[in-house]
């Protein structure tokens, strides 16, 4: 039979084979051929050598083919090929065979026929593979079966583990699933196809969301279902825990796991259903107080019903905040009745007025005076430390916590303290704005004088004690001093100030039991409180008033003055307001006087002009001496033995009211008489001094260098407030100008500049110039150190003399 088919030679007067013979690569539309011969379809079971078999799709049969009739190239034939033939008898043994052999599509052809529906039926048997030295293959032993009922008759269907679509799906004895009948067109045998499990459309809510997966609750049953992210059909990223999805049950390793997970809109899952009418009753048993800390719904409200008590549970989320419950509360809730397994609690729990009196709480008053992550402090009323409390124990956690914010509260101990010893606000409850007092106001009236104004802060949180003013007062046959505050005060725009007399009642602190001055309002202003004076000294926003007997100097801001500050000068007359809201006086109010409104000294002519010297500078020269007057002492001295007269003076003294006399300059004045204190003084008062030149190196703004050398290698500072008549100076401007020390650093400066000529060429920029002209090519010298005496002067002194060499 081998050498048969190996020596088969197909008829060459077949007009089939003539006809495949003549085609290169014919393609066959229909199962009929020009000559009316039926083509069969089938697959490639076996190939040997130079031949094989087709196993028949129609039909129970397979037939010998040789692999000339296939017209290609035959090594690109695999074992399960579909294929298409015509089928022909061997003229020698009159057997079928398979001529005029085309490959088909893979896919293209099936033994079986699919049923256009599918049919749900439960596993009777479970399926096993099993594999041969072909490859997988099934027998009748590791078959499943599935059970159907249809037209009310039971079948029974085998099936294979190949024949499940979802691979990660083992399905078990009593499973629900869903499958295609295939019929065998060979011999018309019924198979399961393509089973999968019963798909069942479940909503639920995202509970818990992990790395890779996450746990939805269940809307069907009290129940959480596992599921992985891959079976999200969405943006997992916009997965959010709390919502509504709806998904299909699958048993996976004998698990329930959801799939096929798809968001709905908000709202549609619905747990239990919440009663419209809302009940009252007590808490019998707190979360806190539960024996099993594990009872997600450990609390316990009994309430009464048309039937008698009842007793329901609730769960930390059911409060309206997560403020302290306590044992025998009156509450206000709704009853939620759950869907699912039709169980009762409470929920909306609101902690009811009542509550405060039924347990006989002692309640606090304060304000919320500073605020963190999650916590903050409280002032309390009757206590003199501020009290921690969380946000948590908000009665109203709705409303946005702010400072300032007056509350009512109850102490308790702080569980958290390792000590014990710590105290927290709990149940803290919002109140109007002036329900709470720090104050017992006393109904008296008191008059007093206001010796310290307090200082104006926008904050009263921030007053302290050394901004508070003080106010002198007679009480029980005493003078007595009693602090206020600018929130004290009735009237802002009619505040008190220094010496005013003011009426006032006395408040005591309930925390501290301290007195304190409140509704302070002015009876009698102190028209003795103004006063004149000359500007002595001005700042970047300050300055110095010398008062018109020239004996002190009173501070003030720039702010206090009624005007532009950059219009005032040394010695400008003013009137001020004397004030004090610290342990110094300062000026408020501050007026520009016409020049001439403070009454002069009178020259002494008959003592003449007098030279002397500065004995003791005035205070804005050495700000470290505590006399506000300078002092200068003549020269004319007649007797030894008596002690030298010395003459105050002050800014007006001076006839250059920006010369910066030190102690030791040497001085010419007059003297004159103070007609209010019958004090003589000296005025006019100018140095004698030696004047240096020398040019401006550079200017910076409101400061600059002079080419002048005072200390080794540095050049001389000046300020442009030194420049006499405001002129400007620019770099290369000649100028002389007097050196001084300052009393404090020792530094050196210039003072009293006035220009002489106008701007040349700087030095620097001379001899730059010159060293153009040089001759590059020789040897360059740069003085790096200039030479110096043996008596420290500068330059060489002895002059230079032809050198003569020794005889």
């Amino acid at each position: 039979m081998f050498l048969f088919y190996k020596n088969f030679q197909p008829s060459t007067q077949d007009p089939a084979i003539v006809s495949f013979q003549r085609a290169t690569a014919p393609v066959i539309n229909s199962h009929i051929n020009s000559n009316g011969v039926g083509r069969e379809t089938g697959f490639i079971e076996k190939l040997l050598h130079s031949y094989g078999f087709i196993q028949c799709c129609e039909r129970d049969s397979r037939l010998f083919f040789h692999f000339s009739e296939y017209g290609d190239d035959i090594n690109l034939v695999k074992i399960g090929d579909p294929v298409e033939f015509q089928m022909t008898y061997d003229r020698r043994t009159g057997k079928p065979v398979a001529s005029h052999i085309v490959l088909l599509n893979s896919g293209s052809q099936s033994y079986e026929v699919l049923s256009e529906e599918k049919f749900t039926g439960s596993i009777a048997q479970e399926a096993k593979p099993t594999k041969n030295k072909n490859g997988y293959a099934l027998s009748e032993d590791s078959l499943g079966r599935v059970t159907y009922q249809h037209n009310g008759e039971v079948f029974f269907l085998p099936y294979g583990s190949d024949d499940v679509i979802d691979k990660t799906f083992k399905p078990i004895a009593q499973d629900q699933v869903q499958f295609y009948i295939a019929t065998d067109k060979r011999n018309g045998n019924l198979h399961a196809r393509q089973i999968e499990p019963v798909s069942c459309k479940v909503q639920g809510v995202v509970c818990s969301l992990k790395d890779s997966f996450g746990f939805i609750e269940r809307a069907d049953v009290v129940k959480e279902i596992f599921f992985h992210y891959s079976e999200y059909k969405g943006d997992i990223n916009k997965l959010n825990l709390g919502d509504d999805v709806d998904f299909d049950v699958q048993n996976r390793n004998t698990k329930e796991v959801a799939v096929n997970i798809q968001s709905v809109p908000i709202g549609t899952v619905i747990f239990e259903d919440i009663s419209v009418n809302k009940i009252q009753g007590s808490v019998q048993r707190t979360l806190k107080n539960s024996r099993r800390q594990s009872d997600p719904l450990g609390g316990r409200i009994s309430y009464e019903s048309a039937k008698g008590p009842v007793e329901i549970p609730f769960g930390d989320k059911d409060q309206g905040g997560d403020y302290t419950l306590l044992p025998g509360d009156v509450v206000e809730c709704n009853i939620a009745t759950d869907r699912r397994d039709k169980l009762q609690r409470a929920t909306n729990i609101k902690l009811m007025e009542e509550s405060f009196t039924a347990n006989k709480e002692n309640r606090e008053t304060g304000v919320i005076t500073n605020l963190k992550d999650g916590y903050g402090f409280i002032q309390c009323t009757e206590r003199e430390a501020r009290m921690f409390f969380h946000f948590s124990e908000l009665l109203d956690p709705k409303k946005e916590v702010k400072t300032n914010e007056e509350v009512e509260f109850t102490v308790t101990q702080d569980p958290s303290a390792s000590n014990g010893n710590k105290l927290m606000a709990i149940r803290i409850k919002y109140l109007s704005k002036g329900s709470v007092s720090f104050l017992v106001i006393h109904p008296e009236k008191y008059i007093g004088t206001v010796d310290k104004e307090p200082n104006a802060h926008k904050s009263p949180g921030k007053i302290k004690e050394a901004e508070t003013g003080i106010i002198v007062f007679d009480f029980d046959e005493k003078i007595q001093k009693i602090s206020y505050t600018i929130k004290d005060v009735l009237e802002m725009k009619n505040a008190p100030r220094y010496g005013d007399k003011v009426e006032f009642n006395l408040g005591e602190v309930k925390s501290t039991k301290t007195r304190t001055g409140v509704n302070v309002r002015v009876v009698l202003r102190n028209l003795n409180n103004k006063c004149q004076g000359f500007i002595a000294t001005l700042k970047d926003n300050y300055g110095f008033i010398e008062n018109s007997d020239h004996e002190k100097e009173v501070f003030f801001h720039f702010s206090s003055y009624e005007g532009d500050p950059n219009d005032l000068d040394l010695g400008d007359e003013v009137e001020y307001t004397l004030c004090r809201k610290s342990a110094k006086h300062s000026a408020e109010n501050i007026f520009k006087l016409p020049k001439g409104t403070i009454p002069t000294e009178e020259i002494l002519r008959d003592k003449g002009q007098q030279q002397g010297k500065v004995l003791r500078p005035m205070r804005i020269v050495n700000p470290d001496q505590e006399e506000y007057c300078g002092l200068v002492q003549p020269f004319n001295v007649e007797v030894e033995d008596t002690e030298p007269e010395v003459y105050p003076y002050g800014i007006t003294s001076l006839a250059d009211k920006r010369d910066f006399l030190q102690k030791g300059d040497s001085v010419k004045f007059n003297l004159a008489l103070n007609k209010s204190n019958n004090q003589t003084r000296a005025v006019n008062i100018s140095a004698i001094r030696k004047f240096i030149r020398s040019k401006v190196d550079s200017v910076k703004g409101q400061f600059g260098f002079l080419n002048y050398e005072k200390e080794d290698g540095k050049k001389l500072f000046f300020h442009m407030t030194e420049v006499h008549d405001g002129v400007e100076i620019q770099t290369g401007d000649e100028v002389e100008f007097v050196v001084v020390q300052n009393q404090r650093n020792g530094k050196y400066s210039a003072c009293s500049l006035r220009k002489i000529t106008d701007r040349r060429r700087p030095e620097r920029l001379v001899s730059r110039l010159k060293s153009v002209t040089e001759d590059l090519s020789s040897v360059r010298i740069v003085v790096i150190r200039q030479p110096k005496g043996p008596d420290g002067t500068k330059g060489f002194t002895q002059t230079r003399v032809p050198w003569t060499p020794p005889a």
